[in-house]
This record gives C-alpha cells, sequence and structure tokens, in this order.
C-alpha cells in the first residue's frame, strides 16, 4: 500500500530537509551510516586494550589503527554519496507526497537501535574471541605462517603457556610495525608457496627480538643461581636396552656468584663476538670486557686473522646464543628415543626396542604420512622375524612403543618443510651440537696466548658418567623414581 500523501503541515521545505529524512532515502547512506557506527563503536572496544601498549597484544594494532580506521573512511565516503543522492530522491518523493515523515524517523532510529545492539553482542564477545584468537598460537602456527616444526614443538616446550608474541613481537608500536612487515612478508609466501625450506630460525635471519625486551621481561638477569642437579638417562643398543646415568652438578650462579650466568652476564660483562655461518655455528671472533674490571680480551679462532673476522657482523651475546630453543627443541634420534624411553612412552622392556627404534627413525620418509604408516610396521615385521613370542603375549606393547616411535619422529622431522634431524642446532651443553663448545674449544686465542678454557668443571661436576647403577642416585634417593618413569 502507497504511503500517504503528506499534508501541507507535513510538509519540508527543500532546503531545510532533515538530515535523518536525507540518510533513510537511499540505501548507501544507510549502509554508510551502518559501518561508521561499527567502527566507532568497534574503536570503543579495542582502543582501550591497544592502549595498554603490550606486547602479548600486537594485532589489536591491526584493528585499531587499520582495519577500523578503513572501515570508518569507507563509511563515511558512502554516507556522503548516499545523502548526496538521497537529497535528489527524498525532494522528488516529497514533491509527490509519498514520504511520512514519522515512518522515516521510526524507520532510522530502528536501524540505529538494532545496528548498535548488534554491535555491542559483537563487541562484547565477537571483538575479544578475535583479538585473543590472533594472540593465540594456534593463529600464529596454523592461521598465517607455516610455521609447523614449531607448532609441534611448543607444547613439549618449557614455555609451553607463553604465546608467540610474547617473545616474536617487540613492546611499542615500533615493534608492531616491524612484526606486521614481516607478518605481511610470510603471509603472501605462504599464500604463494615461496617461503624458505627448511624455515630458518629467527637468530639466522637476524630478525630476532632482543633478550632484554623478551626473555628479561620474565627472567631476572642478576638473579643468583643456585648449583642445580642434572640427570641424564641412556639407553644401549643391546637387547636388554640396558640404562645408565650421567649425573652433573651445574655452576648455575648468576650476578656476582660467577658460575655459567655470572661469568656471561654479571655485572660489568659485555661479549661480543663474530659467526662465520648465519647460524651461527662457527664463532671466529670473541670479544670479553667488564667496565667494573676495566679489563678487556680478545681472542680469535686458530687460523683466522684480523683481516678475515673484519668484515663480519658483531653480536652482543645474550641469553638466545645459547637457549637458542626455549620454546621450539627438536633433537637428535639418539637423544629424543632417550628422551622418550626414560619417560615410559616407549616400553623399555621390549628386546632391542632402543636399536630397531633409532634404526627406523632414521629412515628416510618422502612424506610424514609415510612414516606414521611405515615405522609401526617395521617395528612390528621385526618383532614377527626374530621373536613372535614377544609378538603375541606383548602385542599391545609393541603397539605403545610404534605410537612412540611415530610420537619423536613427527615431532622432529617434517619432509614436506625439508626439517630433518639436526635441522635446528640446540646449543645447550656440547654433546649433541657445538653448543658451549663454538666458543670454549681452547682453540680460540688472545695475542698474549691465552685461550678460552675447556674445562669441565668451570661449568659442571660430573658425580657419574654413564653408570648403569650410579651410587650417587641411591644416596639421592632417585633411583626408585627413574626405574618407575622408565616403567609406567
Amino acid at each position: 500500500m502507497p504511503d500517504r500523501k503528506v499534508s501541507p503541515t507535513d510538509s519540508v521545505s527543500p532546503r531545510r530537509d532533515p538530515v535523518w529524512l536525507i540518510v533513510t532515502s537511499h540505501w548507501l547512506a544507510m549502509l554508510g551510516l551502518g559501518l561508521v557506527v561499527t567502527a566507532i563503536i568497534t574503536w570503543l572496544f579495542v582502543l582501550p586494550l591497544q592502549v595498554r601498549g603490550q606486547a602479548e597484544n600486537p594485532y589489536i594494532g591491526l584493528f585499531s589503527f587499520v582495519a577500523v580506521p578503513f572501515v570508518l573512511l569507507l563509511g563515511i565516503v558512502l554516507l556522503f554519496i548516499g545523502v548526496y543522492l538521497g537529497r535528489r530522491r527524498a525532494r522528488a518523493r516529497l514533491a509527490a507526497g509519498l514520504i511520512e515523515k514519522k515512518k522515516a524517523r521510526t524507520r532510522l532510529l530502528t536501524f540505529l537501535g538494532i545496528l548498535s545492539a548488534a554491535n555491542l553482542l559483537v563487541g562484547t564477545q565477537g571483538t575479544y574471541r578475535a583479538v585473543h584468537h590472533m594472540e593465540s598460537v594456534q593463529f600464529c602456527g596454523q592461521t598465517c605462517h607455516v610455521m609447523k616444526p614449531e607448532f609441534t614443538a611448543h607444547p613439549i616446550s618449557a614455555h609451553a603457556q607463553v604465546t608467540c608474541v610474547e617473545c616474536h613481537v617487540a613492546p611499542g608500536a615500533v615493534g608492531w610495525v616491524e612484526s606486521k612487515a614481516t607478518g605481511t612478508r610470510q603471509l603472501v609466501e605462504t599464500i604463494f608457496d615461496t617461503h624458505p625450506r627448511p624455515i630458518p630460525s629467527a637468530l639466522e635471519t637476524d630478525r630476532l627480538v632482543p633478550a632484554r625486551q623478551t626473555c628479561e621481561q620474565c627472567h631476572w638477569r642478576d638473579k643468583p643461581g643456585a648449583i642445580r642437579l642434572k640427570v641424564v638417562t641412556k639407553f644401549a643398543s643391546d637387547e636388554e636396552n640396558t640404562p645408565s646415568q650421567t649425573v652433573l652438578t651445574l655452576h648455575v650462579g648468576g650476578s656476582r656468584m660467577g658460575g655459567i650466568h655470572g661469568k656471561h652476564f654479571g655485572p660489568g660483562v659485555e661479549i661480543r663476538y663474530a659467526a662465520v655461518d648465519k647460524k651461527r655455528q662457527e664463532i671466529a671472533w670473541v670479544e670479553y670486557s667488564n667496565s667494573e674490571t676495566k679489563q678487556t680480551h680478545t681472542y680469535l679462532a686458530d687460523g683466522k686473522t684480523a683481516d678475515d673476522v673484519k668484515d663480519l657482523k658483531q653480536h652482543v651475546m645474550q641469553c638466545v646464543d645459547c637457549h637458542n630453543r626455549p620454546a621450539h627443541p627438536f633433537w637428535l634420534p639418539e637423544r629424543a628415543l632417550d628422551l622418550a624411553m626414560g619417560l615410559g612412552v616407549i616400553p623399555v622392556t621390549l628386546p632391542y626396542v632402543k636399536r630397531q627404534g633409532l634404526e627406523v627413525i632414521r629412515a628416510e620418509y618422502a612424506t610424514t604420512e609415510e612414516a606414521t604408516r611405515r615405522i609401526p610396521e617395521a617395528l612390528t615385521a621385526f618383532y614377527r622375524d626374530n621373536y613372535p613370542q614377544v609378538l603375541a603375549e606383548r602385542g599391545d606393547e609393541i603397539e605403545a612403543a610404534s605410537r612412540g616411535l611415530v610420537a619423536v619422529y613427527t615431532r622432529n622431522v617434517f619432509p614436506e618443510l625439508d626439517v630433518t634431524w639436526g635441522t635446528y642446532p640446540n646449543n645447550i651443553g656440547h654433546e649433541d651440537f657445538p653448543g658451549c663448545f663454538r666458543c670454549h674449544d681452547e682453540a680460540h686465542r688472545a695475542p698474549d696466548g691465552r685461550t678460552i678454557t675447556q674445562d669441565c668443571a668451570t661449568c659442571h661436576e660430573a658425580s657419574a658418567v654413564e653408570e648403569t647403577d650410579p651410587e650417587v642416585l641411591k644416596t639421592l634417593g632417585l633411583t626408585d623414581a627413574l626405574i618407575g618413569m622408565q616403567r609406567r
């Protein structure tokens, strides 16, 4: 039914048309108004979170300073176009007596009420959830970037409860801008499948956020550290998978206590170094300085001259130069298998499970799917051919061992990304990778002939070295606990 004709008292002068009447006369104006209201309400919800300026919320800036202003500007443009077109339509319809002001006003108020209510609902629930999701490990590891190795390793690390952005995005506006530039590049590489294989670490690409802005927000550099006990369990490749333990007391130290941390990060201490390779595994030059003692010592690796290192980039030593896999640990096959057996993930009483386990996880597989299928097949075939009775009586344990071996493989090797055993070196210790021995090798010399020491007692004391039944563990009451973990 057409609207009633407007009465003389209901008419409006063309030069003084109410804005609300013009806005409701064209859908573009209504759309523009809706976008403006949505942008303003969203800003009111998001801006207080951005004002906090915390590193754990860098993606909020994407809303506050990019998405919301874009929506607001688009809404204003559409509103102006709609008002221009709506004015002409309103005048034409007024002249024809087809507009009723009260209905137009009611329509506008209803539209604004529904829009505001919807925005409040989305703002209180959707916006928070969206921002929270973009801060999550799942968003970083599975949505925007090809980070399957890092995403897989993160849940089993010491920093499993720390989100990616807390370590990979520096605080403040500069950190946010840098992270967006890097993220945009990575997103484009992901879309067009041009990302490098394997994915280089942040340390390797020199895009690592300094430890003072990340690690040291939680970890106090000058904290005095105690001596810590470390037990390393290994299993032999014999039929019994004979376990042995190395028991170390680590001189962690710190501040003025010396020890590992104190020697490298004590008061006044600064260590600079230059590496030959991008992964920083071959250190050619080291400079130790102490502003309190006024001492400075410079060391060159054997075979290197000043001319060889003058053009190398120098780095100030920081936490991540040693703790370079704090949230994404990857192990070599023997270490990974020892850890799984020590935790009881792989039954240690199955004959030759260590030897055969190493054999099947070291084999080459074209895809993760192939490895997941062939590893259990190979282990089952070994027991079927050599220990049929064990297979018949302890099939469930062999299945558990197969699952454990698959887990070990898929947490450390990613064929589709060219990530294999040892792709990502771990600089803690010196057994699997050079680690400490990159500098502490007695082969870095100062002009006066002194070297960077390799004396074991500098960092730790060994109470037992690969002993099958260490007396020290009995004294400490740990023997039964270790056995219980292995056999659970």
